[in-house]
């Protein structure tokens, strides 16, 4: 049987829906924890698009970068200076440029605490936690400590996590999570990273 990545399927045709497949839900609106996860890419990217979107509307929005160094000038980071979307790197970058591993734990944990307190202070439609998972996984965040501030955020704050491997207590406590599922990758073909794709 075919791999992900050797699949031999054609596309099938079909007829478009005329009826709405879906009734309109009767609960109360209130803030979402919202988890992308998973080995494909997109995670962040999605984040960022919910950012956009709560932006758009008016929305106030902050987002931690767990993994970034605080001076990162990615795409992102240039465009949300441009349109006042706050973006703060937490981090020393990835592990494995790392120096001094206990130094980026210590980071972690300081990032941590601001912020939990930009999802405790109620003044954010959207916080979110970009590679949030790196950490928790690491072991240089407590998730509990994660977990209680998520259970005890303000009612009408939504908090988007990102990263690979969430742990299952956030998946539990989610009310939406999604896995990016890697089908294809052209760095595994020997293609580099691209410059307003990938960074």
């Amino acid at each position: 049987m075919p791999g992900p990545s050797e699949r031999i399927d054609t596309m099938q045709i079909e007829t478009p829906p005329t009826e709405k497949r879906y009734e309109k839900p009767e609960g109360e609106r209130r803030g979402l924890i919202i988890v992308n996860t998973g080995d494909g890419k997109g995670k962040s990217t999605a984040a960022f698009g919910l950012a956009l979107r709560a932006h758009g509307r008016g929305k106030a929005v902050k987002i931690f970068q767990f993994m970034k160094v605080p001076t990162a000038r990615f795409g992102e980071h240039r465009m949300f200076e441009q349109i006042g979307i706050p973006i703060e790197g937490l981090g020393d970058g990835f592990s494995w440029k790392s120096k001094d591993l206990e130094h980026s734990a210590q980071l972690a944990r300081d990032g941590w605490e601001k912020a939990r307190a930009a999802i405790l202070s109620g003044e954010h439609f959207l916080v979110v936690l970009d590679e949030i998972t790196y950490p928790l996984i690491y072991g240089w965040l407590p998730l509990e400590g994660v977990l209680q501030t998520l259970r005890e955020r303000p009612k009408e704050v939504h908090v988007c996590l990102t990263g690979r491997r969430c742990p299952p207590e956030i998946i539990e406590l989610a009310d939406t999570v999604t896995e990016m599922q890697m089908v294809k990758h052209a760095f595994k073909a020997g293609i580099p990273a691209q410059r307003g794709i990938e960074d």
